[in-house]
């Protein structure tokens, strides 16, 4: 592709993402829109998924970003739906689906059809964190469907393989399917597992923020080029390796990670904003080789898979939710859940680029693979548009328990109580060595920012400003801000008129950026 298209997509998709936050759509289905206009637009050029590029290149980033962003200690709580989800769903819908499609399409062969199953059985991470984040759903979930997102696309790609050669005639059958499944699933855990702890090592020993942020921008493309090396799953060794950095991201030092979330932010929204956009614009690549399918057929087709997509869901999420629950033990280590959570569950099982991908690399060779492509887009889109926006007004009408921001906020408080104290006792040994010895005001200094951190978090529990409605950690910090504000024009105005140069004020400048961010905290993700 040359570069200016390129780059026009890039930031024709950002443009559109920016303006979604502005709005109540979420970003995904105002991208996948916009995409599917412009494909039919004069001038637009084509924009072909090419696997070889989204499944090494776009994936392996976006997983990395969103496993970092999780919770171990969440997931590993919750490890058995996200399991059922994440191996045994993708599993069932490929079976059913390609089934379903197998009964409805005629001269479909079975083996065919279940490349097809493979291909859109995973609900994509990218949609499905994308649309949770809007939508502040549950924790539990939202940590179920970020846990099911990050695995099944391995499950998937798996079965993908194993059906693939049973199409083309080159199958193990069942016993090589199971031992393809185990490599993939074992190697992929086990590449994570030997490459987690040189790296973050590796994290700890260097000392220069950029150096840290460049290995941090490789580290999901090792991972996931080592596993593929071996023929394991490079998607498990990402998430590995990702969930144990994250989990560990405090041992690195704090400029490293104030530069890596500020560069992981710009890259997910890049990725993630040229990752939908991506899917409306293959229409006419998707309906160019569909001429041997009388329209109605087709659209019939697609409707057929689509409806098996969604019900497919249902029956796997209610039976796997509360079968288990029969289990005293189950009952015991699990909180209670009601029929709303499942329905939740069931109904954001959207759609998304790599089951695109995954389609497009189905080889020329193999029997009605225009059909596979058509009905894999008209299912991406039909969940994403279709089950994207009347997730909301679902959520709503179940009248979900909303998070509890009061109880977050208490317990935050007192963490943060019991972190002080501790800081003051040891800043009073520190003080009472000799070669620590400060004057008085400094001494106060270091007590009265302390104090100020430990105060903030209660006062978001007091009472409000009447006028304007904000908390007195609100006001205190506007108030920072302004103060800062206004000392950085004069420093401005020193420059412009030659009192100070350029890489003074620079310098000026640094240091008021990280008083500012030490008094501002930017509440929004």
């Amino acid at each position: 592709m040359e570069v200016l298209p390129l780059v026009a997509l890039v930031a024709v998709s950002a443009v559109v993402a920016g303006a979604a936050r502005r709005t109540r759509v979420p970003a995904p289905l105002l991208l996948v829109a916009v995409g599917l206009i412009a494909s039919y637009v004069p001038g637009v050029p084509s924009y072909a998924l090419d696997p070889h590029i989204v499944l090494p290149l776009l994936l392996p980033p976006l997983l990395y970003t969103a496993a970092v962003d999780s919770s171990y200690l969440d997931l590993r709580a919750n490890v058995r739906p996200i399991a059922l989800l994440s191996v045994g769903y993708v599993l069932f819908a490929t079976l059913a689906v390609g089934y379903a499609a197998y009964l409805v399409v005629p001269g479909l062969s079975l083996p065919v059809a279940l490349v097809l199953g493979a291909v859109i059985a995973p609900p994509d991470a990218v949609a499905a964190t994308a649309i949770a984040r809007k939508l502040g759903l549950p924790n539990r979930i939202t940590t179920i469907l970020q846990g099911e997102s990050l695995v099944n696309d391995a499950t998937a790609i798996t079965a993908y393989k194993v059906a693939l050669a049973a199409a083309v005639g080159v199958s193990a059958g069942w016993a090589g399917g199971i031992a393809e499944f185990l490599l993939a699933s074992v190697g992929g855990v086990g590449v994570g597992l030997v490459l987690m702890v040189p790296i973050h090592h590796l994290r700890k020993r260097l000392r220069e923020p950029l150096l840290q942020n460049t290995l941090s921008l490789l580290i999901p493309f090792v991972a996931y080029a080592a596993a593929e090396r071996v023929h394991a799953s490079g998607v498990l060794a990402v998430v590995v390796v990702a969930l144990y950095l994250g989990h560990r991201n405090w041992q690195v030092d704090f400029a490293t990670r104030l530069q890596e979330e500020a560069v992981w932010k710009m890259v997910a929204f890049i990725l993630e904003s040229v990752v939908f956009a991506l899917i409306g614009l293959q229409l006419p690549v998707v309906l160019k080789g569909l001429v041997e399918y009388e329209g109605w057929h087709a659209a019939w087709y697609a409707l057929a898979v689509f409806l098996a997509v969604v019900v497919a869901r249902f029956v796997w999420v209610f039976p796997a939710t509360f079968v288990p629950r029969l289990s005293e033990r189950i009952r015991t280590r699990e909180p209670d859940t009601s029929w709303k959570a499942p329905v939740i569950v069931g109904w954001a099982g959207m759609r998304g680029v790599v089951s695109l991908a995954i389609a497009f690399s189905v080889p020329i060779s193999v029997p009605h693979r225009n059909l596979i492509l058509f009905l894999t887009f008209t299912t991406v889109i039909g969940t994403l548009v279709v089950q994207g926006l009347t997730l909301p007004p679902l959520i709503r009408l179940l009248r979900l328990p909303p998070r509890d921001l009061h109880a977050e906020t208490l317990a935050e408080a007192q963490a943060q109580s019991e972190a002080s104290r501790s800081a003051e006792d040891r800043l009073a040994e520190l003080l009472a060595e000799p070669e620590n010895a400060l004057p008085p005001p400094l001494a106060e200094r270091l007590r009265t920012v302390m104090e100020r951190r430990r105060n903030a978090v209660w006062e978001r529990l007091g009472e409000v400003n009447p006028v304007t409605g904000e908390s007195a950690d609100d006001v205190y910090r506007r108030l920072a801000r302004e103060m800062i504000a206004a000392e950085r024009e004069v420093f401005v105005t020193l420059r412009d008129h030659r009192r100070i140069d350029d890489e003074m004020l620079r310098g000026l400048l640094r240091r008021l950026d990280l008083e500012e961010a030490a008094a501002y905290r930017e509440d929004a993700a």
